[in-house]
């Protein structure tokens, strides 16, 4: 269903705030020049005259650096609606061709600084962006607050401080120098801003979503829960359940349609009839009780809740014929929601085409179990193997569309590492490769740092721990993205992901992941334990109902 269009007062809060951005930026620039001036005294003779120079280019290009500044957020303002138009159904625009280059040390070095600019606003604004939040919630219909839909989060305003930092007209370290002056009365400025933008949003009679009580269909509001990765013992869980049939509690999971023509789902208490067993009831329950605990976290996302709904009804059944149902490691029944949940968040575009046939896919099998009227193991098991067999095909897919660029990289990295043409050997300099076939990212190219990577050995037991179909969370040019390792180089110096949210496609250096994963801004992903959050949830419901 198509998202509808933004309403007026969003659009007008996007131009006020873009109209504003030259004097926000003009009081960064103040507040860097002060920082900059007080510490000239300090510093050594050379550090001086570089300081020196950068306060001249600061004062002489103020003006410049200000429209480069609001140029930014203009861009990545339209570039978020354009991806909100994208997630409502309607086709992302198509990507133009880009050259295949590497993403070197010195590119990653501006990642981290970017990185710490970013998290230092979230920290010194974090009131204050909780509270615009809701009002921007309120502004684009999410009264749920799902999702935070400003575009001038501290992600974009730390690209702009970057994109202006580049047109100083001063080396590389040095535009990063101003960055790093700039962080602390950015932050001041945007906490002001932030803070500013809810209150003109109040006079409007904008009531934030985050105020309202909103009640799901379901019959509870949606709740993130916390990240975690135990859970409690659903045997020992099963055990303070109550049995409705003898204690007329009341069921929490409402049976509601599992979707357009189908049939409704059993009814806890007709599955309960078919046992006298009291604990294979309180099975039964707790059962329930976790799915309906799954379906109300709002990190699902909403077309993998509507399949994980499905198999409500299919899995008290199984509970009956299964005790091992309770066994959350191994049992197939939480393998299969975990892996389509998990592989759905890999790719959150849902114009995907490979997240489409996935989610096809996963509804195919979830109606061909839920159509079983024995209910076994065993045709859990080949759901899963079926999804699993998918999940190879689909990566063979992208390795046989990325074959163009590994072929490139490989004759590239044996000519970097042998001492050949066609590497990078100049700060700054580019190494392009041939336009290739398949879409690929754009890149940005710079030469190896002179200076040398944090030393952490565990980044080099990480980055051998990696093979290729690992997922990983990786931030680059200046946002996170969830990317697939692809393709390891014969040498290990370089390493192609691919970005799960498009076809786009990064070329990283070895040492450029070293840098990453020392900063903490690298890591492999793992499957969430959905049973885990769903179990402490409803562990924590039933031991305030027995306090009752």
């Amino acid at each position: 269903m198509a998202r509808p269009p933004p309403s007026p007062a969003f659009v007008q809060y996007i131009d006020d705030e873009l109209l504003r951005a030259p004097l926000l930026f003009e009081q960064v620039v103040e507040g860097s020049l002060e920082q900059l001036r007080r510490g000239l005294a300090k510093l050594g003779a050379a550090d001086r005259s570089a300081t020196s120079d950068l306060i001249r280019g600061l004062t002489a290009h103020r003006d410049r650096l200000a429209e480069i500044y609001a140029d930014t957020l203009r861009e990545q303002a339209a570039q978020e609606r354009a991806g909100e138009a994208s997630a409502s159904g309607r086709p992302p625009p198509s990507a133009r061709s880009m050259s295949l280059a590497l993403v070197e040390e010195d590119e990653v070095a501006v990642d981290v600084e970017l990185s710490h600019t970013i998290e230092y606003v979230k920290t010194h604004a974090e009131h204050e962006l909780r509270e615009l939040r809701g009002y921007i919630a309120a502004l684009v219909g999410d009264l749920d607050v799902s999702a935070d839909h400003n575009p001038f989060r501290p992600e974009a305003h730390a690209r702009a401080l970057w994109s202006a930092s580049q047109a100083l007209p001063t080396s590389r370290g040095w535009q990063m120098q101003f960055m790093r002056q700039a962080t602390p009365p950015l932050a001041a400025v945007l906490r002001q801003s932030y803070a500013a933008a809810s209150s003109r949003l109040e006079s409007m009679g904008v009531e934030p979503a985050s105020h309202r009580t909103v009640i799901t269909t379901t019959g509870a509001r949606r709740s993130a829960g916390v990240e975690t990765t135990y859970t409690p013992d659903l045997y020992r869980m099963r055990e303070t359940m109550p049995a409705p049939l003898d204690e007329a509690a009341p069921l929490r999971y409402d049976g509601q349609q599992a979707g357009s023509g189908g049939a409704r789902r059993e009814n806890w208490a007709d599955v309960a009839r078919q046992t006298p067993n009291r604990l294979d009831r309180q099975a039964i329950e707790l059962v329930s009780r976790l799915f309906e605990a799954i379906v109300t976290d709002e990190r699902v996302p909403p077309d993998v809740i509507l399949l994980i709904s499905r198999l409500h009804g299919p899995a008290m059944r199984l509970t009956l014929r299964d005790a091992g149902v309770l066994d959350q490691q191994n049992h197939p029944l939480w393998r299969l929601i975990h892996l389509v949940t998990y592989q759905a968040e890999m790719a959150p575009d849902k114009a995907d085409p490979e997240r489409r046939r996935l989610l096809r896919l996963a509804q195919q099998l979830i109606e061909q179990i839920a159509a079983e009227p024995d209910q076994r193991p065993t045709i859990y098991r080949r759901a899963v193997q079926a999804v699993e067999d998918f999940l190879r095909q689909r990566l063979q897919r992208r390795l046989t569309a990325a074959a163009t660029q590994v072929g490139a990289l490989q004759k590239l990295e044996h000519q970097m590492l042998d001492g050949g043409e066609g590497g990078p050997d100049t700060i700054g300099g580019m190494a392009d490769l041939p336009v290739m076939d398949t879409r690929s990212a754009e890149l940005v190219v710079e030469a190896s740092s002179a200076e040398p990577p944090p030393s952490n050995a565990g980044a080099g037991v990480w980055l051998s721990s990696l093979e290729v179909g690992t997922w990983a969370r990786l931030f680059l040019s200046g946002r996170w993205v969830h990317a697939q390792l692809l393709w390891i180089g014969d040498r290990g110096e370089l390493w192609l992901f691919g970005d799960g949210a498009s076809d786009a496609t990064w070329a990283v250096r070895r040492g450029a992941l070293l840098r990453l994963h020392s900063a903490a801004l690298a890591k492999t992903l793992t499957m969430r334990s959905l049973l885990g959050r769903a179990a402490l949830k409803v562990q924590q419901q039933v031991a305030v109902q027995g306090q009752r």
